[in-house]
């Protein structure tokens, strides 16, 4: 069921560097959202923050809330394991295991929360495989290993992963960046299917992409050398690209700067 998502005065620090500071947005449900700026901007933190992966990297934390349907995904009694579970991501680079099959691919998640029925197994491989529009292509070779796949279908195999075990929300960070055109377009056309059942939030340096795809795009900047990363506006994508209420806004998008 997908669900919405609200970021509360967000503040992001590695060690003592304030890397984002005060992100306040929302996210409905069964919507793209897209972050865009410069690089060292943030966005990616914030993305990553979504899902408490940020908090991975050793010394990183997070002040302020981010809310899911309500519910503060950083509060004490919440285990980061099932938000990771709740909202899942798809990351710069397809990261299939190599070695394993790729129906093992898809349901590596269920299977380290404990599912063992194959018949339940096989069938969540069908439909997330279906889902990411990857079933065709693979259906006759679901043994051999992931790895042997291209580039464009590694990636949807990744997708596949993320949605077998039926997130919430779906956070992906730059899903195109090593990827051709044509891969580029299937996985462009693969995320406007995916938000009739999730919310889902994207990171890309490609404007063009952000006008393609997505409902609202944020956008966000630096104000300076060892400044912490702001959001700077958000606001449906067809306003910002058109019509966006700050300069600073305008002149990245025009290619003044960034």
């Amino acid at each position: 069921m997908a669900k919405r998502i609200d970021v509360k005065d967000l503040n992001l620090f590695y060690g003592k560097f304030h890397a984002v500071d005060g992100v306040t947005l929302s996210v409905p449900p069964r919507n793209v959202t897209a972050f865009i700026g410069p690089s060292g901007c943030g966005k990616s933190t914030v993305l990553r923050s979504l899902n408490r992966m940020h908090e991975v990297i050793p010394g990183a934390r997070a002040e302020g809330e981010v809310l899911l349907d309500g519910e503060d995904i950083y509060a004490s009694s919440v285990d980061p394991v099932s938000v990771r579970r709740t909202i899942g991501m798809v990351f710069q680079r397809p990261n299939p295991f190599p070695t394993m099959s790729i129906r093992d691919n898809v349901v590596a998640g269920l299977k380290l929360a404990g599912v063992r029925d194959k018949k339940k197994l096989d069938e969540v491989a069908e439909r997330a495989l279906r889902g990411a529009n990857l079933w065709a292509e693979v259906k006759d070779r679901l043994n051999k290993p992931g790895g042997g796949l291209s580039g464009g279908q590694q990636q949807r195999l990744c997708i596949a992963r993320a949605i077998a075990v039926q997130p919430d929300v779906l956070l992906m960070d730059e899903p195109c960046s090593a990827l051709d055109p044509i891969s580029t377009l299937a996985i462009e056309d693969l995320i406007t299917e995916l938000k009739k059942d999730y919310t889902i939030v994207i990171v890309t340096h490609n404007m063009q992409q952000a006008a393609r795809v997505s409902d609202q795009t944020a956008f966000f900047n630096l104000l300076g050398v060892g400044q912490p990363g702001r959001l700077i506006e958000i606001d449906d994508t067809e306003k910002i690209f058109s019509n966006p209420t700050e300069k600073a806004t305008e002149d990245y998008i025009s290619g003044r700067f960034g």
